[in-house]
Protein backbone atom coordinates (compact mmCIF):
# COMPACT_ATOMS: atom_id res chain seq x y z
CA UNK A 1 0.00 0.00 0.00
CA UNK A 2 1.32 3.43 -0.98
CA UNK A 3 2.04 5.84 1.87
CA UNK A 4 2.53 9.60 1.43
CA UNK A 5 4.30 12.07 3.68
CA UNK A 6 4.32 15.80 2.91
CA UNK A 7 6.95 18.38 3.86
CA UNK A 8 5.93 22.05 3.72
CA UNK A 9 8.53 24.76 3.23
CA UNK A 10 7.06 27.92 4.74
CA UNK A 11 9.60 30.19 3.03
CA UNK A 12 8.52 29.23 -0.49
CA UNK A 13 5.09 27.68 0.21
CA UNK A 14 6.37 24.50 -1.42
CA UNK A 15 5.19 20.93 -0.84
CA UNK A 16 7.70 18.11 -1.12
CA UNK A 17 6.37 14.56 -1.04
CA UNK A 18 7.86 11.21 -0.08
CA UNK A 19 5.93 8.19 -1.36
CA UNK A 20 6.70 4.65 -0.34
CA UNK A 21 5.38 1.12 -0.39
CA UNK A 22 5.01 0.03 3.21
CA UNK A 23 5.61 -3.61 2.28
CA UNK A 24 8.66 -3.33 0.04
CA UNK A 25 10.05 0.00 1.36
CA UNK A 26 10.51 1.24 -2.22
CA UNK A 27 10.26 5.04 -2.33
CA UNK A 28 10.35 8.21 -4.42
CA UNK A 29 10.68 11.92 -3.63
CA UNK A 30 8.82 14.62 -5.56
CA UNK A 31 9.98 18.27 -5.76
CA UNK A 32 12.59 18.61 -2.97
CA UNK A 33 13.78 22.05 -1.80
CA UNK A 34 17.23 23.56 -1.32
CA UNK A 35 16.92 26.48 1.10
CA UNK A 36 18.25 29.77 -0.24
CA UNK A 37 18.48 33.15 1.46
CA UNK A 38 18.43 35.77 -1.27
CA UNK A 39 19.85 38.64 0.78
CA UNK A 40 22.99 36.76 1.76
CA UNK A 41 22.99 34.44 -1.29
CA UNK A 42 23.47 31.57 1.13
CA UNK A 43 22.16 28.05 0.71
CA UNK A 44 21.31 25.62 3.48
CA UNK A 45 20.07 22.05 3.57
CA UNK A 46 17.46 22.12 6.32
CA UNK A 47 14.52 21.17 4.08
CA UNK A 48 16.40 18.47 2.20
CA UNK A 49 17.90 17.02 5.38
CA UNK A 50 14.42 16.68 6.89
CA UNK A 51 13.46 14.52 3.92
CA UNK A 52 16.68 12.52 4.18
CA UNK A 53 16.15 11.95 7.90
CA UNK A 54 12.62 10.71 7.26
CA UNK A 55 13.74 8.30 4.53
CA UNK A 56 16.42 6.88 6.80
CA UNK A 57 14.05 6.61 9.76
CA UNK A 58 11.70 4.47 7.67
CA UNK A 59 14.59 2.50 6.13
CA UNK A 60 13.26 3.26 2.66
CA UNK A 61 14.89 2.38 -0.65
CA UNK A 62 14.89 5.57 -2.70
CA UNK A 63 14.68 4.95 -6.45
CA UNK A 64 13.71 8.32 -7.97
CA UNK A 65 13.76 12.03 -7.25
CA UNK A 66 11.06 13.42 -9.55
CA UNK A 67 10.75 17.05 -10.60
CA UNK A 68 7.40 18.26 -11.92
CA UNK A 69 9.12 21.15 -13.75
CA UNK A 70 11.98 23.66 -13.53
CA UNK A 71 10.64 25.62 -10.58
CA UNK A 72 10.79 29.41 -10.56
CA UNK A 73 10.18 29.91 -6.85
CA UNK A 74 12.62 27.60 -5.11
CA UNK A 75 15.92 25.88 -5.79
CA UNK A 76 15.76 22.13 -6.17
CA UNK A 77 17.24 20.02 -3.38
CA UNK A 78 17.59 17.00 -5.68
CA UNK A 79 21.38 16.89 -5.62
CA UNK A 80 21.50 17.14 -1.83
CA UNK A 81 19.28 14.07 -1.55
CA UNK A 82 21.13 12.24 -4.31
CA UNK A 83 24.39 12.81 -2.44
CA UNK A 84 22.98 10.65 0.39
CA UNK A 85 21.24 8.20 -1.95
CA UNK A 86 23.56 8.04 -4.98
CA UNK A 87 21.63 5.30 -6.79
CA UNK A 88 18.45 7.41 -6.90
CA UNK A 89 17.76 8.89 -10.33
CA UNK A 90 16.80 12.54 -10.82
CA UNK A 91 14.07 12.56 -13.47
CA UNK A 92 11.97 15.18 -15.26
CA UNK A 93 9.81 15.43 -18.39
CA UNK A 94 11.80 15.46 -21.63
CA UNK A 95 10.44 18.89 -22.61
CA UNK A 96 12.90 20.38 -20.11
CA UNK A 97 15.16 20.80 -23.13
CA UNK A 98 12.89 23.59 -24.41
CA UNK A 99 13.19 25.43 -21.09
CA UNK A 100 16.95 24.98 -21.11
CA UNK A 101 17.16 26.48 -24.61
CA UNK A 102 15.10 29.51 -23.57
CA UNK A 103 16.98 30.27 -20.38
CA UNK A 104 20.44 29.59 -21.75
CA UNK A 105 19.88 32.76 -23.73
CA UNK A 106 18.18 34.66 -20.92
CA UNK A 107 21.11 34.12 -18.57
CA UNK A 108 23.86 34.21 -21.17
CA UNK A 109 25.07 30.79 -20.02
CA UNK A 110 28.36 29.44 -21.39
CA UNK A 111 28.36 27.93 -24.87
CA UNK A 112 29.06 24.50 -23.38
CA UNK A 113 25.91 24.55 -21.22
CA UNK A 114 23.98 21.59 -22.60
CA UNK A 115 20.35 21.93 -23.64
CA UNK A 116 19.75 18.22 -24.24
CA UNK A 117 18.60 17.45 -20.69
CA UNK A 118 21.70 15.39 -19.98
CA UNK A 119 22.15 17.05 -16.57
CA UNK A 120 19.27 14.83 -15.43
CA UNK A 121 19.62 11.09 -14.93
CA UNK A 122 16.44 10.33 -16.85
CA UNK A 123 14.11 12.21 -19.19
CA UNK A 124 10.52 11.00 -19.18
CA UNK A 125 8.16 10.84 -22.15
CA UNK A 126 4.49 11.78 -22.14
CA UNK A 127 2.43 8.76 -21.11
CA UNK A 128 5.52 6.81 -20.06
CA UNK A 129 4.96 4.24 -17.33
CA UNK A 130 7.90 3.16 -15.22
CA UNK A 131 8.58 1.55 -11.86
CA UNK A 132 10.34 2.61 -8.68
CA UNK A 133 10.71 -0.92 -7.36
CA UNK A 134 7.11 -1.95 -6.72
CA UNK A 135 5.67 1.54 -7.32
CA UNK A 136 4.15 2.12 -10.77
CA UNK A 137 4.34 5.72 -12.02
CA UNK A 138 2.68 7.22 -15.11
CA UNK A 139 3.96 10.48 -16.58
CA UNK A 140 1.37 12.96 -17.83
CA UNK A 141 2.64 16.07 -19.58
CA UNK A 142 0.64 19.05 -18.30
CA UNK A 143 2.20 22.17 -19.89
CA UNK A 144 0.95 25.70 -19.45
CA UNK A 145 2.62 26.99 -16.31
CA UNK A 146 5.83 26.13 -18.18
CA UNK A 147 6.14 24.23 -21.46
CA UNK A 148 7.83 21.36 -19.64
CA UNK A 149 5.49 20.63 -16.74
CA UNK A 150 4.68 17.00 -15.97
CA UNK A 151 2.33 15.40 -13.48
CA UNK A 152 2.78 11.95 -11.98
CA UNK A 153 -0.09 9.50 -11.52
CA UNK A 154 0.59 6.91 -8.85
CA UNK A 155 -1.97 4.44 -7.48
CA UNK A 156 -5.00 6.77 -7.50
CA UNK A 157 -2.98 9.90 -6.67
CA UNK A 158 -1.75 12.59 -9.05
CA UNK A 159 1.04 15.02 -8.23
CA UNK A 160 0.45 18.10 -10.36
CA UNK A 161 3.22 20.52 -9.39
CA UNK A 162 2.12 24.08 -10.19
CA UNK A 163 -0.59 23.24 -12.75
CA UNK A 164 -3.42 23.08 -10.24
CA UNK A 165 -3.74 24.27 -6.65
CA UNK A 166 -6.35 23.77 -3.98
CA UNK A 167 -9.89 24.65 -5.13
CA UNK A 168 -9.90 27.89 -3.13
CA UNK A 169 -6.70 29.12 -4.83
CA UNK A 170 -7.04 28.07 -8.45
CA UNK A 171 -4.28 27.31 -10.94
CA UNK A 172 -0.68 28.13 -11.70
CA UNK A 173 0.34 31.34 -13.48
CA UNK A 174 1.17 31.19 -17.17
CA UNK A 175 3.28 34.28 -17.82
CA UNK A 176 6.73 32.71 -17.77
CA UNK A 177 8.59 32.37 -21.11
CA UNK A 178 6.69 29.90 -23.34
CA UNK A 179 3.95 29.54 -20.73
CA UNK A 180 0.41 29.38 -22.10
CA UNK A 181 -3.00 29.77 -20.46
CA UNK A 182 -4.54 27.89 -23.36
CA UNK A 183 -2.13 24.99 -22.87
CA UNK A 184 -2.84 24.94 -19.13
CA UNK A 185 -6.58 24.81 -19.77
CA UNK A 186 -6.17 21.79 -22.03
CA UNK A 187 -3.74 20.15 -19.57
CA UNK A 188 -6.23 20.43 -16.73
CA UNK A 189 -9.49 19.90 -18.61
CA UNK A 190 -8.18 17.34 -21.07
CA UNK A 191 -5.81 15.39 -18.85
CA UNK A 192 -6.11 15.96 -15.11
CA UNK A 193 -9.91 16.29 -15.04
CA UNK A 194 -10.19 13.13 -17.16
CA UNK A 195 -8.81 11.05 -14.29
CA UNK A 196 -11.32 9.20 -12.09
CA UNK A 197 -13.18 11.62 -9.83
CA UNK A 198 -11.94 9.93 -6.66
CA UNK A 199 -8.31 10.50 -7.70
CA UNK A 200 -6.46 12.53 -5.08
CA UNK A 201 -4.75 15.67 -6.40
CA UNK A 202 -1.57 16.69 -4.55
CA UNK A 203 -0.45 20.26 -5.19
CA UNK A 204 3.06 21.67 -5.44
CA UNK A 205 2.26 24.72 -3.33
CA UNK A 206 -0.25 26.03 -0.85
CA UNK A 207 -0.42 29.75 -0.08
CA UNK A 208 -2.82 29.52 2.90
CA UNK A 209 -5.41 31.92 1.40
CA UNK A 210 -7.40 33.94 3.93
CA UNK A 211 -5.21 32.55 6.68
CA UNK A 212 -6.64 29.04 6.54
CA UNK A 213 -4.54 26.05 7.68
CA UNK A 214 -2.33 24.17 5.25
CA UNK A 215 -4.14 22.09 2.63
CA UNK A 216 -2.49 20.22 -0.21
CA UNK A 217 -4.90 17.50 -1.35
CA UNK A 218 -8.32 17.55 -3.00
CA UNK A 219 -10.12 15.05 -5.20
CA UNK A 220 -10.68 15.48 -8.92
CA UNK A 221 -14.40 15.79 -8.19
CA UNK A 222 -13.76 18.63 -5.73
CA UNK A 223 -11.49 20.46 -8.16
CA UNK A 224 -13.99 20.15 -11.02
CA UNK A 225 -16.84 21.43 -8.90
CA UNK A 226 -15.13 24.01 -6.67
CA UNK A 227 -11.92 25.36 -8.25
CA UNK A 228 -12.35 29.12 -8.24
CA UNK A 229 -10.50 29.59 -11.54
CA UNK A 230 -11.16 26.46 -13.54
CA UNK A 231 -14.23 24.31 -12.97
CA UNK A 232 -15.28 21.58 -15.37
CA UNK A 233 -17.87 24.05 -16.72
CA UNK A 234 -15.35 26.86 -17.36
CA UNK A 235 -14.80 27.57 -21.06
CA UNK A 236 -11.42 28.01 -22.71
CA UNK A 237 -12.12 31.66 -23.49
CA UNK A 238 -13.22 32.38 -19.93
CA UNK A 239 -10.11 30.83 -18.45
CA UNK A 240 -7.63 32.38 -20.89
CA UNK A 241 -9.14 35.83 -20.32
CA UNK A 242 -9.08 35.44 -16.54
CA UNK A 243 -5.59 33.93 -16.36
CA UNK A 244 -4.08 36.51 -18.72
CA UNK A 245 -5.56 39.44 -16.80
CA UNK A 246 -4.60 37.94 -13.45
CA UNK A 247 -1.02 37.27 -14.51
CA UNK A 248 -0.55 40.91 -15.54
CA UNK A 249 -1.01 41.90 -11.90
CA UNK A 250 1.51 39.45 -10.44
CA UNK A 251 5.04 40.33 -9.42
CA UNK A 252 7.85 37.99 -10.42
CA UNK A 253 8.61 35.29 -7.84
CA UNK A 254 11.36 36.61 -5.61
CA UNK A 255 13.61 33.60 -6.26
CA UNK A 256 12.90 33.45 -10.00
CA UNK A 257 16.42 34.26 -11.22
CA UNK A 258 18.45 32.02 -8.90
CA UNK A 259 15.90 29.19 -9.06
CA UNK A 260 15.57 28.77 -12.79
CA UNK A 261 19.29 28.72 -13.61
CA UNK A 262 19.94 26.09 -10.92
CA UNK A 263 16.88 24.00 -11.74
CA UNK A 264 17.48 23.75 -15.49
CA UNK A 265 20.84 22.28 -14.44
CA UNK A 266 19.10 19.50 -12.46
CA UNK A 267 19.69 21.23 -9.13
CA UNK A 268 23.45 21.58 -9.60
CA UNK A 269 24.94 24.81 -8.32
CA UNK A 270 27.32 26.63 -10.69
CA UNK A 271 30.91 25.43 -10.81
CA UNK A 272 33.28 27.32 -8.52
CA UNK A 273 35.34 30.12 -10.07
CA UNK A 274 39.10 30.44 -9.71
CA UNK A 275 38.60 32.14 -6.35
CA UNK A 276 36.65 29.15 -5.05
CA UNK A 277 33.29 30.96 -5.01
CA UNK A 278 30.19 30.06 -7.00
CA UNK A 279 28.29 32.76 -8.85
CA UNK A 280 24.75 33.03 -10.16
CA UNK A 281 23.97 35.24 -13.16
CA UNK A 282 21.49 38.06 -12.70
CA UNK A 283 20.46 39.80 -15.93
CA UNK A 284 19.67 43.51 -15.71
CA UNK A 285 16.67 44.78 -17.65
Amino acid sequence: MIQIKEFFDTNTWTLTYVLWDETTKDAIVIDPVLDYDQASSKTSEESAQAVIKFIRSKELKLHFILETHAHADHLSGSQIIKKDFPTALVAIGEKITKVQEIFKGVFGLPADFKTDGSQFDRLLKDGEEFFAGSIKIKTLFTPGHTPACASYYIDGNVFVGDALFMPDYGTGRCDFPAGSASDLYHSIHGRIYELPENTKVYTGHDYLPNGRPLKFMATIAEEKKENIQLKDTTTLDEFVHFRTERDRTLAAPKLLLPSVQVNIDAGHLPEASANGKRYLRIPIS
